[in-house]
């Protein structure tokens, strides 16, 4: 498995390049043996303390991110592994619960910038530009896997076909931590 451990603007010792890379590949080992790589990142933020941030590709567009702060580089990149660890631990548990199949993926639109409907009108600072990304996959699932997607993808919401009604659906983290579910009315 191939782990990049780099700094942004911190010194990386051998240390703890080598404790990273370690970690990364014995949690791919035992949780996802079919995992390519990593990038391990270490910063500092903004409070004078070290983050790490994880980025773990892992398969059929899955990627795992986590991050981290603390006053100390290994303790940062140690909570960030936990929850990466934690992460596959449900990914794993849940292909195996449900024998999940790979998601099927619907193609979309493409990239798309909607300009103010008056050119003339000076920009106000509260009315900023619409940029519409709109090329994704679309992932055809059912609503708890579109919930597991969505923390192994690490956003905020997802867009997904579900699979019971054939309908486009959305999924979002709440600001209380719970999920919402948008489903459309029917006729």
């Amino acid at each position: 498995m191939d782990v990049r451990v780099s700094g942004h603007q911190v010194d990386t010792g051998e240390t703890l390049r080598e404790h990273a890379a370690q970690r990364i590949s014995d949690i791919a080992e035992k949780y996802f043996s079919r995992a390519i790589g990593a990038n391990v990142t270490f910063g500092r933020g903004p409070h004078n303390d070290f983050t790490c941030d994880i980025l773990a590709p892992v398969a059929q567009g899955v990627v795992l991110k986590a991050s981290h702060s603390a006053q100390e580089a290994q303790i940062a990149f140690n909570g960030a592994a936990d929850r990466i660890e934690k992460q596959l631990r449900r990914y794993v548990r849940r292909l195996k619960d449900h024998k999940a199949e790979p998601a099927a993926y619907v193609e979309n639109a493409g990239y798309t910038v909607f300009s103010p409907a008056n050119e003339d009108v000076e920009e106000a600072p509260d009315s900023p530009l619409v940029v519409a990304e709109t090329r994704v996959d679309i992932p055809e699932s059912s609503v708890s896997d579109a919930v597991m997607l969505m923390d192994l993808r690490n956003t905020n919401a997802l867009l997904f076909k579900n699979s019971a009604s054939g309908e486009f659906n959305m999924i979002y983290r709440r600001e209380d931590g719970n999920i919402g579910w948008v489903e459309p009315k029917l006729a």
